[in-house]
């Protein structure tokens, strides 16, 4: 309860500043390994990043668990010989537990070389909200920001948990049923990273759409007043009509318009800084996670659909509506884990595409030399800063993904379906090899 209390602090405290806003998705990361940090508050009141002997040796007892729990299962100690136990099933099941296996380590292993850009990324994230935000006129509200980060950190954490306990429990209550600690851990263990992988990074993309959607409010801002006529030099603050829920902002009337587009300018490269160091954090992470989830909703699909096609011939210690359910639920477990992803870096891409029709329409509308050229300037480095986010610069990530994986499911769901319906037994028994199987298949091609 004392580490508890400590790393997370009391329930009834708010967030004031970015890292107590952070401070439950940090938690959440330490106790799954993916960072060796926590949130604390210094003497003047302000969050910080401290490091955390226990993340450290978290992480790297979780490297050393997975690694001797992935070797048991090479060594045919595996969950899913209780579903079935065919040619095919085996090599699917050797390509999930070396993908796996890989994967996670290279994760973990990525966090942990990684581990100072995240503090840059916070620092740069607290420098916006302290600093260049509040010269606009704009004052972050963390509440909301909070509940939104908090409320995806459960919906991914929540349905984990509880796939994995039906599972478990599904599992173990049948008596036919045979299976490990290290088998459970091979198995289950790419669900918890790739959950914490998916909620740490949905919660930078939030901020950023945040961070994004106040900037653009600044020049919609600037642009009323020129539309109402309204900019008039005064001696003080005058509070906006609108008050969103992640910001308030206050319309500075005392500052030159050519000086709110500079400082503009000045929040808009400091955004796709954060956005770059951000993309430098994650994309080998996300380059991982992605080929996990990949990997196990095609052969989820494929067991799903052989089984409702009528085309297996399996011999399962469970029913097939226990089967079917199992699997789905697995390939809808990792379908939410992408969709957070990629919604997440597609709403921030979106936002930040909006500035250019803001600063172009503040273009037509102006009539200062000064402020045209400011403007200019703006419109450049919008066209050489862009926010992007991809997987080690190998694909974006955006919904462009979506027809990319779906593609790619139906071609290889395809050739496994192929597989099975070529084989002279199904693909089951004893009856010829994955590897004969597909000779098969060749030579009748040819």
């Amino acid at each position: 309860m004392w580490l508890l209390r400590r790393m997370v602090g009391k329930s009834g405290n708010r967030p004031h500043d970015v890292y107590t806003c952070y401070r439950l998705t940090i938690f959440m990361a330490l106790c799954l390994g993916i960072v060796p940090y926590y949130v604390t508050i210094s003497s003047e009141g302000r969050g910080k990043l401290t490091s955390s002997y226990i993340g450290y040796i978290n992480i790297i007892i979780r490297m050393a668990i997975y690694i001797h729990s992935f070797y048991g299962a090479v060594n045919r100690d595996t969950l899913m010989s209780n579903f079935f136990l065919t040619d095919i099933s085996n090599v699917i099941d050797a390509l999930q537990n070396i993908n796996g296996m890989l994967g996670i380590f290279a994760i973990l292993l990525i966090s942990l070389l990684n581990r100072k850009e995240l503090l840059k990324l916070l620092a740069l994230f607290d420098g916006l909200e302290t600093e260049a935000f509040p010269r606009v006129g704009v004052a972050m509200q963390q509440v909301a920001a909070n509940k939104k980060m908090n409320r995806l950190v459960m919906i991914l954490v929540g349905s984990m948990v509880a796939y994995i306990t039906c599972s478990f429990l599904m599992i173990g209550l049948r008596d036919t049923a045979t299976f490990s600690i290290s088998a459970m851990i091979s198995y289950f263990s790419p669900h918890f990273i790739v959950c914490a992988i998916s909620f740490l990074a949905g919660n930078v993309m939030i901020k950023l759409r945040i961070y994004l959607g106040a900037l653009n409010e600044v020049l919609k801002n600037l642009a009323h007043q020129w539309d109402t006529r309204s900019l008039k030099a005064v001696t003080q603050k005058q509070r906006s009509l609108q008050c969103l829920d992640s910001f308030s902002m206050y319309t500075i009337v005392t500052k030159d318009p050519a000086e709110i587009i500079q400082e503009s300018m000045e929040i808009h490269h400091l955004i796709c800084e954060a956005a770059a160091t951000a993309n430098k954090y994650f994309t080998y992470q996300l380059l991982t996670i992605i080929s996990i989830a990949f990997l196990i909703i095609v052969f989820d699909a494929y067991y799903v659909l052989e089984t409702l096609l009528g085309k297996s011939k399996r011999e399962s210690k469970f029913k097939t509506v226990e089967f079917v359910t199992f699997f789905s639920c697995q390939m809808i477990l990792y379908l939410i884990a992408i969709i957070s992803i990629v919604e997440g870096s597609n709403r921030a891409i979106k936002k930040s595409e909006k500035t250019g029709g803001i600063v172009h329409s503040l273009l037509n509308k102006t009539k200062s030399a000064e402020v045209k050229e400011k403007l200019q300037q703006f419109s450049m480095q919008l066209m050489h800063l862009k926010i992007n986010f991809t997987a080690a610069g190998l694909f974006n990530i955006d919904r462009t993904l979506y027809f990319t994986i779906s593609g790619a499911l139906t071609t290889y769901l395809i050739i496994l379906l192929q597989f099975t319906s070529n084989s002279p037994n199904n693909g089951y028994g004893n009856g010829s090899s994955c590897c004969e199987t597909f000779n098969n298949l060749t030579n009748h091609t040819l």
